[in-house]
């Protein structure tokens, strides 16, 4: 359950989940273990000591469940059983075992919006109209055009494209799915069906001692039940965006507060939702609200989303954007819980995207690659919430080479979209779907690890196909080589994660105010401690905070967004100085430890920032 929260402010007492790192596995990606080019869960076993050595609290492992993987592993055909390449049920055992005999907590990927048509639940649902699991999934009669040809129940826009409709020729009905046909999705109206869900799915896995789950599609359970068109706002397609239809539906609280109480309370398991097309805070609120008793915390993806050209026609056709959106959208979501008993989490990668280095950084020299990945970990590190990390962004791994061609591409959605593209038989179309998707695409992410710069780069042994196609700079970007570099991404991510914890009430427990926020370079904020201390701090905003003389302590982080040099903000005005007050340098990803640690006095300016360089500043 949620601790004690009251206007954002550190007590003491808060969940242990409040200022964990969480640490995504990819386990296709992360290690392969018996050379068969796909990674396992012995090879990440084999890796448990490197990710706590990083600073890893959680680890959370994507889909491993039995599966015939038409969406990798989010269509789940047995959710007891682990797909043969992944390893096994005890592999999964002594994965929790691993963890924690090192502290550290393991969650999986709970994914019930949907199955496999393989599940034995599907095919006992398709098997007739008066199977007792029929109403386990959402069947519906054709509908008819004016022609007399069949059509399907609404008219509705899948993830993948096409239809979200499929016609079953044994029953003569259509089944909903709202990613690939191969992933019908459940229907949550059934109450036998969600008491399966959280028994089959959830108690099975707490009960072997893991630690709760990331849940996908959280707020797709609740579809509206009429059922009807949406409205027509693509006129070249049959098929119509309606997230409308099925996110955030009438009983979707009801499901998950259900949810909680039935399957994750009992175990005090932490819960963390994908919370899509979900964008106003006061959408969000219920879902994190510690009264309610839903989700300790959601992942909300306006910011992440940044450059797609929506969930569905046009999402790969790339839209620039600049740096003043994008710190306007963080700061939406960094201070939407302040006031109140909600939380947040911090993120810029997953396996749904980019890497972050590659859309948000800059990867055009080795010196900018470096010095924008260290920025964008000090951006990160430095915001209030749960803070998750995705497998490779703490090496800077970056999106596949731009000279990949779209054979090298193996997501069903990035495929699926670029068939569309193709069948249009517009060439602009094409090329600018081909360019959002050597941007955009999930691909990126899904790449192997680099472990080091032996063939197949450590992820697989020499002479074994992979997967997926090993990136051509694995020699330059590897973990060994990083390991021995005190001046690595990778030993930068260890010094951050470390100073995160270290200063934990200004950073994941602090208030967070943009400053600068039209600044096309510089990003920068404050960071306020909801503690009170008797010291003589300087105050953020010049005058006492909540009616108190006591002064609470600060950091202004200064993050150059750019590969120009930039004038740094005045910092001891920023904190209202006094003339015996003295400021410290924290933190800066110039790494030069004759710097750090380096006063402002009063006669003392801040020096400029050089190209993609961070710095943290504090009072104390």
């Amino acid at each position: 359950m949620n601790g004690l929260h009251h206007e954002n402010g550190y007590l003491g007492k808060e969940p242990w989940w409040k200022d964990a790192t969480f640490y995504q596995v990819y386990p296709a990606s992360f290690k392969d273990s018996d050379g068969d080019g796909w990674g396992d869960i012995p090879g990440l076993i084999s890796k448990i000591d490197y990710l706590h050595d990083l600073g890893v609290d959680v680890v959370w492992l994507s889909p491993v469940f039995e599966s015939p993987q038409a969406d990798m592993g989010y269509d789940v055909s047995d959710y007891q059983k682990i797909y043969a390449p992944y390893g096994t049920v005890e592999d999964v055992d002594a994965l929790v075992e691993a963890c924690h005999v090192r502290g550290m907590k393991l969650i999986l990927d709970l994914v019930v919006n949907h199955t496999s048509i393989e599940h034995g639940w599907f095919k006992e649902s398709r098997s007739s109209k008066t199977n007792p699991k029929r109403d386990w999934y959402i069947w519906k009669p054709a509908r008819y055009n004016s022609e007399g040809q069949r059509i399907p129940p609404t008219n509705w826009r899948g993830y993948f494209a096409g239809p979200t409709w499929t016609w079953d020729e044994h029953t003569q009905e259509y089944y909903l799915h709202l990613y690939a046909s191969e992933q019908p999705d459940l229907n949550w109206e059934s109450e036998a069906c969600r008491e399966a869900i959280y028994d089959n799915t959830m108690r099975f896995w707490l009960e072997r001692g893991v630690d709760g789950f990331r849940i996908d599609t959280v707020n797709k359970y609740s579809k509206r039940t009429e059922y009807v068109d949406a409205s027509i706002t693509d006129p070249s397609s049959t098929c119509q965006p309606a997230p409308e239809m099925w996110c955030n539906g009438p009983r979707i609280h009801e499901f998950i507060h259900e949810m909680r109480t039935k399957a994750l309370e009992p175990y005090g398991a932490v819960s963390v939702g994908e919370l899509s097309n979900t964008p106003h805070p006061s959408q969000v609120l219920p879902y994190v609200s510690s009264a309610a008793r839903e989700l300790d915390m959601v992942f909300e993806f306006s910011m992440i989303r940044l450059g797609t050209g929506g969930m569905f026609g046009p999402k790969y056709t790339y839209v620039p954007f600049t740096l003043p959106q994008m710190k306007a959208i963080v700061a939406k979501w960094q201070t939407f819980i302040e006031g109140t008993d909600g939380w947040t989490t911090v993120f810029c990668e997953n396996h749904d995207n980019g890497r972050a280095v590659s859309r948000f950084g800059d990867c055009s020299t080795p010196e900018l690659w470096q010095a924008s990945a260290k920025t964008l970990a000090l951006w990160q590190a430095t915001l209030t919430g749960t803070l998750f990390l995705y497998q490779g962004q703490e090496i800077g791994m970056t999106n596949m080479p731009a000279t990949w061609g779209i054979d090298k591409y193996k997501d069903v959605e990035s495929l699926n979209f670029y068939a569309e593209a193709v069948a249009s038989g517009d060439q602009k179309t094409i090329a600018d779907t081909m360019h959002g998707l050597r941007i955009l695409a999930r691909d990126h992410s899904r790449i192997p690890f680099q472990w080091d710069d032996s063939p197949n780069a450590g992820f697989a042994e020499k002479g074994v196909k992979t997967w997926m196609q090993i990136h051509d700079e694995y020699r330059d970007i590897n973990a060994a080589k990083q390991l021995v570099d005190q001046d690595s991404i990778l030993n930068f991510y260890k010094r951050i994660l470390q100073l995160r914890k270290k200063y934990k009430d200004l950073f994941v427990f602090g208030t967070f105010r943009l400053l600068q926020g039209e600044h096309k370079a510089i990003f920068s904020y404050v960071k306020e401690s909801p503690h009170e201390t008797s010291n003589s701090y300087p105050q953020t905003n010049g005058h006492s905070v909540n009616g108190h003389d006591g002064r609470k302590r600060a950091a202004v982080v200064v993050l150059n967004f750019s590969k120009d040099k930039q004038e740094c903000l005045d910092v001891r005005d920023v904190f209202d100085c006094n003339d015996n007050d003295t400021i410290r340098l924290l933190v800066s990803t110039q790494h030069n430890e004759d710097d750090e640690g380096l006063t402002l006095g009063k006669n003392t300016s801040t020096p400029a920032l050089q190209p993609w360089e961070g710095r943290v500043y504090v009072n104390f």
